[in-house]
């Protein structure tokens, strides 16, 4: 672990601690720092007034918050850069997220085999994490449908459709990819309210009041994975 995340997880860690001393969760709650707290803490604090035309750049990692000091119209784009390093804090935070039960904003299995079917990717840290993650991904899924077929349960193929968004679980808000848990009414009405196996079966322990619906072939998904490998690094401009 080098400096720089060791002083976000420090920091981080730092908020999380004064919110939860105040009766606020930091992911959900409102939360506006007591200053002199942060200095006690040692968590660095930047003040400053963004001026008409000024564009503000945060960091990952950045705990920020934003006051109005008179009429504005405020506009905000969150973006991604293609780095191993950004791409190692949003796979950290989607974990802790679901460690803390709240849904991710990116979902990063969905995002993950975009990325392996999209884009050519020539940094060995940055690909060797997306191949891991296709990785993982391959093997739960497949776990998964041997546990269901073992079971005698049915898996329904579904499909997706070109611009279906990834989904998530609608008691526990994990996302849920490749075999999405339906209740059979649902699934009747065609409203598809989807769930993961863990509610799922907490609903019905032998899940006979749902359909598993399947959005990829296991083969497809080999494919995708054996043809996702490391480009060739880009000639420097120099």
């Amino acid at each position: 672990m080098n400096c720089k995340e060791s002083a976000v997880i420090v920091f981080l860690t730092s908020c999380v601690s004064l919110s939860s001393r105040n009766n606020i969760n930091f992911l959900m709650g409102s939360w506006w720092p007591n200053l002199e707290d942060l200095y006690e803490a040692d968590v660095p604090v930047y003040r400053f007034i963004q001026r008409p035309g000024d564009l503000v750049w945060l960091n990952t990692g950045t705990v920020h918050w934003v006051q109005a000091i008179g009429w504005c119209n405020n506009i905000a784009w969150n973006v991604g850069p293609l780095t191993a390093y950004q791409y190692k804090l949003a796979a950290e935070r989607y974990e802790w997220n679901k460690l803390q039960s709240v849904k991710s904003i990116v979902p990063m299995i969905h995002l993950s085999w975009n990325m392996a079917r999209n884009i050519k990717v020539s940094d060995s840290k940055l690909f060797q994490m997306i191949k891991y993650c296709l990785l993982r991904t391959l093997k739960q899924c497949q776990m998964l449908r041997e546990l269901l077929q073992a079971s005698g349960k049915e898996l329904v193929w579904h499909g997706r459709t070109r611009d279906e968004p990834a989904h998530y679980c609608s008691i526990c808000e994990v996302e849920v990819f490749a075999l999405l848990f339906v209740t059979s009414e649902s699934n009747s009405r065609k409203t598809y309210v989807v769930h993961c196996q863990d509610c799922a079966r907490r609903g019905s322990s032998n899940l006979d009041n749902f359909v598993v619906l399947e959005q990829y072939k296991m083969d497809d998904l080999t494919q995708v994975y054996d043809q996702f490998t490391l480009a060739p690094s880009l000639p420097s401009s120099s």
